[in-house]
């Protein structure tokens, strides 16, 4: 399996232009997501180095979509296999909308991951529902837009049940603690 170090990531992340902004919020969703792996119980095999990279990459091609319009998840899965990193481009295949979104099936990196962004919003840590209600200002545009948001908050809260059962401490004490 070939994992970029954090590193390599933000060389990365600079290769392919990632605005202040972007990299802030990745930056962002790196530490909640590494926060997370790092308070599992041990009950779920989660290679904590793949969780960190792909948090970091996971909006690579963000910026670029912001002008061509191209939908960057799907655009930061192929630029990543492109680039020989094919578990990373997975995750960031799926970090807007999850495969596998059955309460139970196994923990995930991508879960993870997933998870971590949806409790970012641009830099700042913030809950699910204040996340949801900026995700439905900004990208809400269309009812279909606007339902899918919505179905996507249910799944959210199903990854952090998923996620809550393997790990050491609370969800939120592990947010909170992020704030401090």
């Amino acid at each position: 399996m070939n994992i970029p170090d954090m590193e390599t990531c933000l060389a990365l992340l600079q290769q392919y232009d990632i605005l202040p902004n972007v990299l802030e919020h990745s930056l962002q969703v790196h530490k909640v997501a590494c926060a997370l792996a790092q308070n599992l119980n041990g009950s779920v095999a989660i290679n904590r180095d793949l969780v960190c990279a792909a948090a970091l990459l996971h909006d690579i091609t963000k910026s670029r979509a912001l002008k061509t319009g191209e939908k960057h998840d799907i655009s930061g899965r192929e630029l990543l296999e492109s680039l020989g990193y094919p578990e990373i481009a997975d995750i960031v295949g799926q970090h807007v909308f999850l495969r596998d979104t059955s309460p139970n099936s196994p923990l995930t990196e991508a879960d993870i991951v997933y998870y971590a962004d949806k409790r970012v919003m641009h830099d700042e840590i913030v809950t699910i529902e204040e996340r949801i209600q900026d995700l439905l200002k900004r990208y809400g545009t269309t009812p279909e837009r606007y339902n899918k948001i919505l179905e996507n908050k249910d799944i959210i809260l199903i990854v952090e049940q998923k996620l809550a059962r393997h790990l050491s401490k609370p969800v939120e004490e592990i947010i909170h603690s992020l704030k401090a």
